[in-house]
């Protein structure tokens, strides 16, 4: 019985941990924030703090992991969606990881960061939620260029494409609000425009003939 409880009480209290440190890296960012904020957030001391989680970075790392694994859920369900259509997944898909993006901006680099430290570890458990390479979505590309609604295109270019269209304004958001001479207002009005503006790219470049020239 004691067991039992101090079980519940180590889970409450670390998810309390949790809770408020999701609140202040997505408020603050992971650089400004410190151990001691997230004590006080959590409304417990910094030493019970440190017993559950041995450092700010261990904490961010599990926080972001969950944060995206979650979300890689629910794209999966778009993926593999039956009753939309290609265009329908495409603009789902641009909000959806935009709106995540917004939400936590370290994520991208913190992706990029696991991806380049453990990438055959990272890929796996992406691919393994999300299944992407076997998804209804891939498979409906697939299947309309082999129909000739689109021209051949390997789907590396498709995907690459379409990532880097949404992830890299976040990465270099810094440097692209300096050289454009934007306010940061500003750049969050565009990156909600982009939402609207991928999905007609993406397209555009399913329908090219660009993959052809280089065959």
């Amino acid at each position: 019985m004691a067991k039992q409880l101090k079980k519940k009480i180590d889970q409450t209290t670390e998810e309390k941990i949790k809770i408020a440190a999701r609140k202040l890296f997505t408020r603050k960012g992971f650089a400004a924030v410190k151990t001691r904020d997230i004590a006080e957030e959590a409304g417990i001391n910094l030493a019970l703090l440190n017993y559950y989680f041995r450092s700010k970075e261990k904490l961010f790392k599990l926080i972001m992991e969950e944060s995206f694994l979650q979300f890689v859920k629910g794209i999966a369900e778009q993926f593999n969606d039956e009753n939309t259509n290609i265009d329908e997944k495409i603009e789902k898909l641009v909000e959806s990881y935009i709106d995540l993006f917004s939400q936590y901006p370290d994520l991208p680099l913190f992706i990029l960061s696991e991806l380049r430290e453990h990438p055959d570890a990272f890929s796996s458990r992406l691919d393994a939620v999300t299944g992407i390479s076997q998804s209804v979505f891939v498979k409906q590309i697939r299947e309309a260029m082999k129909n000739g609604v689109y021209p051949e295109m390997h789907t590396f270019h498709f995907l690459a494409n379409m990532m880097s269209l949404i992830v890299f304004p976040f990465i270099g958001s810094p440097m692209l609000m300096k050289i454009t001479d934007i306010s940061v207002k500003q750049y969050q009005e565009m990156i909600q425009e982009r939402k609207i503006m991928i999905p007609i790219w993406i397209k555009a470049m399913l329908k090219s003939n660009a993959y052809k020239l280089i065959k």
